[in-house]
């Protein structure tokens, strides 16, 4: 089954998070948090502007994206849970540190 978001919605699969803290302690699956961090899976076309024109979304397939805590629908597609989520839900892309002394 394929799925695809229509208008300016997003297909999010979270990054989970590490399981070991800073200090090097464990922490079990219940009192973890749920990630804020994804990878965008699926994009919409696009939103349409106050004249009608189609407005492309700056993030793409594959972008790593930052985005608040309680943002979304989450949604199981083939036994994967997903998040649906607005653009305008997304904080920021996270660029690769290459990327990111590159511009420095």
């Amino acid at each position: 089954m394929q799925f695809r978001p229509l208008h300016d919605r997003v297909v999010v699969k979270r990054i989970d998070a590490e399981a070991k803290s800073k200090g090097g302690i464990i922490i079990p699956d219940t009192a973890k948090e749920k990630p804020q961090e994804g990878e965008i899976v699926a994009v919409g076309p696009g939103g349409r502007d106050e004249h009608g024109t189609l407005v492309p979304l700056d993030v793409k397939v594959g972008d790593r994206v930052l985005f608040g805590k309680w943002s979304g629908t989450e949604i199981k597609i083939e036994g994967e849970d997903l998040l649906i989520m607005k653009e305008s839900d997304i904080m920021g892309v996270v660029e690769a540190a290459a990327t990111l002394k590159q511009a420095a």
